[in-house]
């Protein structure tokens, strides 16, 4: 699992742990991992690497399976949102930084297990997208844009794996409490804790969907976001809250 040492991937280590699974724990800080994996219970392996550097990601992946063998599940968690203008020059290395590592990353993430999944006819890839990949969001255009190109990477890769025993689901967000939505200063509906939230995903994976919106009320909300005309989603999103800029997380 990737993105493990905080958030929703910390709070789905812990809920994993507790119904007695092995966990490869994987992301950039090296002392929050090993803090999070001595908490845990059970046996687990602690990965540092970048998502944004596909050699670290496969290095972590041998490692994982020469200890534990070929994963029942893979999760793609990793992400970072900041809030972006395509006016401001400096927020060209944003943009690049949010699409590296919330869509490439995935990629990256998935690549070294696809084969040795197919080799078994088992196991499943779960990729985190977003509820504000269903229609670009003002002031969230590199956040927006990576979560909607992560939905349909997991589209394709799903249909891709058809037949091979290996499935593929999205699990797609709405607002969840972590330190990426505590810097919202603008009103989040339904938003729910990240331990709520992980049982929540981790009974959604256990049914293998396609895909799953959590918390439920936010599947509604991202239906009727699709439908409107775009006249209508203009004049509605154009008041909406904005991510403040220059914070990357």
């Amino acid at each position: 699992m990737t993105g493990a040492s905080s958030g929703i991937g910390a709070a789905l280590a812990h809920a994993y742990a507790a119904k007695g699974a092995s966990l490869g724990l994987l992301g950039r800080r090296g002392e929050a991992l090993e803090a999070l994996c001595a908490s845990l219970p059970g046996e687990h392996l602690v990965l540092v690497a970048d998502v944004t550097r596909p050699e670290e990601l496969a290095a972590a992946a041998r490692s994982f399976m020469a200890r534990f063998g070929v994963p029942d599940v893979v999760i793609a968690n990793a992400g970072v949102s900041a809030g972006t203008l395509s006016e401001e020059q400096g927020d060209l290395a944003v943009f690049d930084g949010i699409l590296r590592t919330n869509l490439l990353g995935m990629v990256a993430t998935f690549q070294p297990f696809i084969v040795p999944m197919r080799r078994e006819r088992r196991g499943q890839l779960v990729g985190i997208s977003s509820v504000a990949g269903v229609r670009g969001l003002p002031g969230a255009g590199a956040y927006s844009a990576s979560k909607a190109a992560a939905s349909r990477y997991l589209e394709s890769l799903r249909v891709e794996l058809r037949g091979t025993g290996v499935k593929v689901s999205e699990i797609r967000p709405g607002y969840i409490r972590t330190p990426m939505t505590d810097v919202n200063t603008y009103r989040m509906p339904f938003i729910i804790d990240a331990d709520e939230a992980a049982r929540r995903f981790i009974r959604a994976i256990e049914r293998a969907p396609a895909r799953a919106t959590i918390p439920w009320q936010m599947a509604i909300v991202a239906r009727l976001l699709a439908a409107l005309p775009s006249f209508l989603y203009d004049r509605f999103a154009a008041r909406a809250g904005r991510k403040p800029r220059g914070l990357k997380l």
